[in-house]
Parts: C-alpha cells; sequence; structure tokens
C-alpha cells in the first residue's frame, strides 16, 4: 500500500504543479498580454483558448489529482505514513476549492464569452469583454494559489511519507 500512496501522492502534486503553473502563466503573461488587444482580439483569442484547452494534456494534470489525493487521505487514515494525513487533507481541500472555482466561476465566464458571435457589434464585443476579463482574471489568480497552496501541502506529505517508508 505505501508504493500506491507513493505513487497517489507525486502524481497529485504532479497535477498541483502543472495546474498551478499554467493558471499562474494565464495570470502573468497571458492575460496582461491580451489586455493590450482590442476587443474583437481579446474576445476572440480567448475563445480560441477555450476552445483547445479541453485535451488530456489538461483534464489528466486538473482532474487526477482528486481521485488520488482521496485515496492517499484513505491511505494516510490507516496510520502508514505518521503525520502525513493533516498535509495531505489539506492538500485535497485546496485542490478541490480550486476545482469548485474552475468551475462555479471560470467555466461559466468561458461559456458566456463562447456565447459572442463573429459578427457582433464593437460595442457588443466590449461589454462581453467588460463583463469576462476583470472577473475571470481575479478567479484565476484565486485557483492558481489554490493549486500552488495544494501542492505546499503535498510536499511535506511527500517528505513524511518518505521518511516512514524509510523507516
Amino acid at each position: 500500500m505505501r508504493t500506491l500512496q507513493t505513487a497517489a501522492l507525486f502524481a497529485s502534486a504532479g497535477g498541483a504543479a502543472l495546474m498551478a503553473g499554467l493558471f499562474c502563466a494565464f495570470a502573468y503573461a497571458v492575460m496582461p498580454g491580451l489586455s493590450r488587444s482590442d476587443d474583437q482580439a481579446f474576445v476572440r483569442s480567448m475563445q480560441n483558448i477555450n476552445g483547445v484547452i479541453i485535451n488530456g494534456w489538461f483534464l489528466i494534470p486538473f482532474l487526477a489529482p482528486l481521485p488520488l489525493l482521496v485515496l492517499a487521505t484513505v491511505l494516510a487514515a490507516r496510520g502508514d505514513s505518521p503525520g502525513t494525513l493533516p498535509w495531505i487533507a489539506a492538500a485535497l481541500v485546496l485542490h478541490g476549492l480550486a476545482f469548485l472555482v474552475t468551475g462555479t466561476r471560470n467555466v461559466p465566464l468561458n461559456e458566456a464569452l463562447g456565447k459572442v458571435g463573429k459578427d457582433s457589434t464593437p460595442d457588443q464585443l466590449g461589454s462581453a469583454r467588460a463583463a469576462f476579463e476583470a472577473p475571470w482574471a481575479r478567479w484565476n489568480i484565486v485557483r492558481a494559489a489554490l493549486h500552488t497552496a495544494s501542492l505546499g501541502a503535498l510536499l511535506p506529505a511527500i517528505h513524511l511519507h518518505g521518511a516512514a517508508v524509510g523507516s
């Protein structure tokens, strides 16, 4: 069971790291770069990004950590790795919150922006952008911080687990 827990912890940490990196990159590069664009370029660019991001390269590190962290929590609760349970549980809660933010905040904004047609007027594009840009960027920073914190909680869990396995 320790090998299974080790794999779950490392895979979850990898997923948290990839998600934190992706969402941080949006916060410090993508969104500031797009903010320099006109309304049409901004809306079309985000629509294009949203159209391609749902793929295995995104979904695996985004979805897989949740069940893996549940598994790691159950295994830690059995007492195989003393001291890891609070860290793993914290990582699970943080990752779950990030997942919730994505699903309840960013995704609905993406879907609303996706409904903006190619024949939209400049005023419609401006309104769509105004309704999207600031809230999406704000919630993106929240989920980046949550994934980063989840990774931060996994690092001591991995250390403690490794110490327990080695003893």
